[in-house]
């Protein structure tokens, strides 16, 4: 067949939806709760982190980051503003005054929330982001990312960032939960194994919500009677232990349903009856090779007449 500009159109609009449709991806009801629960989670308590941040060392260390020595990181001064993960930081810990108790402030680490229905798998277009079934962890090919960034716009926490220094070879960033360490493979999360106060608490989620559930019980005064993260936006693998609010400390506060079960009926629903956005791509990148045809073209025929 000769590649015509006809037959070209047709091509790429066509390639573009067939694409799309093998790729996008369904994370709401995929896998039945009960196997949620037993994914793998970790248990953040903010009453005994002593913001020492060894875990942010540990975790720049073991994913090959930008990093300093770790006696670097008794430097208090940061707790001064709050401070987000970037692309050479996948954990941050942030400070918070306690008005009880002055002289210990809540220290709160922030990462990736490995949700148990996450907002950016579903917004992925290309299947570069994909849940784990086996761990839970949200797990980044770097292969599959064609630089979309709709997973930034997505995700409900703000978390995955983006290599705009790299000019040549961007990728998102985020925690990976060390998932090549997980149990699955014989480890536990490098922040988790390095805390020196047990202020993370790494395992089944299930077993971690009962232990949240336990410490509150026993010691009412110290904990709110809230376990963040059990059921926020249909839950996720990090959760927290609080004497106050978690939205006091830049946490957001949600609601339980997940984030995709909103969108992917109407989503979904449009990759599969309409035209999805990569198909929009390929139309332009047609229309494109139309006009430079036509700019060559006419170039050559005044280049003629001369």
């Amino acid at each position: 067949m000769d590649l015509t500009r006809r037959n070209f159109l047709k091509f790429t609009s066509a390639a573009g939806a067939w694409g799309v449709a093998g790729a996008a991806q369904r994370v709401t009801a995929s896998v039945p709760k009960s196997e949620m629960e037993d994914w793998y989670g970790v248990l953040v308590d903010t009453t005994v982190c002593i913001g020492c941040r060894k875990c942010e060392w540990a975790c720049k260390d073991y994913n090959k980051l930008p990093n300093q020595p770790i006696e670097k990181y008794d430097d208090k001064s940061v707790f001064g503003h709050m401070r987000r993960p970037d692309s050479e930081t996948y954990t941050v810990v942030n400070g918070y005054d306690d008005p009880n108790n002055p002289e210990k402030p809540y220290y709160v680490k922030v990462q990736c929330m490995h949700c148990l229905e996450p907002a950016c798998v579903s917004a992925c277009i290309v299947g570069a982001l994909t849940k784990d079934e086996k761990t839970g962890a949200v797990v980044y090919d770097a292969w599959k990312c064609i630089g979309c960034r709709y997973c930034m716009a997505s995700c409900p926490f703000q978390i995955p960032t983006y290599e705009y220094e790299n000019a040549l070879t961007p990728q998102v960033r985020k925690c990976t939960f060390c998932f090549d360490r997980l149990p699955k493979y014989g480890g536990k999360p490098a922040c988790v194994e390095i805390c020196p106060v047990g202020a993370l608490t790494f395992g089944k989620r299930s077993e971690l919500i009962e232990l949240a559930h336990d410490r509150i019980a026993k010691y009412p005064d110290k904990y709110v009677d809230h376990v963040y993260g059990e059921n926020e936006l249909g839950g996720t693998a990090w959760m927290y232990l609080s004497g106050k609010p978690m939205w006091e400390m830049d946490m957001m506060k949600f609601k339980d349903r997940p984030i995709p079960s909103y969108t992917e009926p109407v989503q979904h629903g449009l990759f599969k009856h309409f035209i999805p956005e990569i198909s929009l791509f390929a139309f332009l990148g047609g229309i494109m090779w139309l006009f430079k045809s036509r700019e060559e073209e006419k170039g050559r025929t005044e280049g003629g007449d001369k």
